[in-house]
């Protein structure tokens, strides 16, 4: 424990699991008391077990008085709200399958994207940011995605929500900075939380890696470290900012793996 969040209340939405329970855990280790927010109630509650310290509460990001009341709940538990992660989106299999190119688009997916990923998002930074003003500050966290930055041949919605969630991040960053309020974003690839390592098949995996700047593929802990550090004074002079946390995908030409296949080939890197 390194006690830099110490005394520091913390809630973090999508928290039963993979990044947001890693980010939770990673928050704890660090000094602060964390509530582990989920639509899965049960699920939160036992990941909430594993960490010293924390507690649990159900939220339904689609419901503003269920938002309102995980709100008012930090508020009479625990005095104040100081770190906000917005982390929980919809993406589960009957959502992938729903959300494909724009034509065959089921529109009931594109609303429930945008009411989780971006409305959700938008109302726990609604109901936090007068606590976190009246207290003297805090900081918000989003969890966006590279497919909010890079195009794709399907998961429209999502990709679509995850973009307005980085701009989203920018307008409240703007609005209330003076009043020592910050707001961040990360846009994060492909990441092997549980789910990822036992969905994925392998061949996708080894096709991903090859897009990756770095030598392996990134963990939610990778992310979770971010998060700690977004959360912490020493990232005080952050504010607005769309950080890529993705092994360096999204900061190269889209041709660099199979240029280095050819390189591999040829046994030189001149063409």
């Amino acid at each position: 424990m390194t006690g830099r969040l110490e005394g520091r209340i913390a809630i973090v939405t999508g928290a039963a699991g993979g990044i947001g329970v890693a980010s939770a855990r990673r928050l704890a280790a660090d000094g602060a008391t964390v509530i582990l927010a989920d639509i899965d109630a049960k699920a939160a509650e036992g990941a909430s077990s594993g960490i010293a310290g924390s507690v649990s509460h159900a939220v339904d990001l689609t419901d503003e008085a269920s938002v309102k009341a995980l709100a008012d709940f930090a508020i009479e538990r625990f005095g104040r709200i100081d770190i906000l992660h917005n982390n929980a989106a919809i993406q589960n299999d009957a959502q992938r399958q729903k959300d494909l190119d724009v034509v065959n688009l089921d529109v009931a997916a594109w609303d429930l994207a945008m009411a989780v990923n971006v409305r959700g998002a938008m109302l726990m930074s609604k109901y936090a940011i007068p606590h976190m003003i009246s207290q003297g500050g805090g900081s918000i966290i989003h969890s966006a995605s590279g497919f909010g930055v890079q195009g794709e041949s399907t998961l429209t919605a999502y990709g679509s929500s995850k973009a307005a969630l980085i701009h989203l991040n920018r307008m409240i960053a703007t609005q209330y900075g003076k009043q020592n309020v910050r707001s961040n974003c990360m846009v994060i690839g492909f990441v092997l939380t549980p789910l990822a390592v036992e969905s994925t098949p392998d061949v996708v995996k080894d096709i991903l890696l090859s897009h990756h700047l770095t030598p392996e593929l990134g963990a939610p802990e990778d992310i979770a470290n971010l998060v700690a550090f977004l959360a912490s004074d020493e990232s005080k002079f952050i504010t607005g900012a769309a950080i890529p946390i993705d092994g360096g995908v999204t900061a190269h030409q889209p041709s660099y793996a199979d240029f280095q296949k050819l390189f591999a080939q040829m046994g030189s890197g001149k063409l």
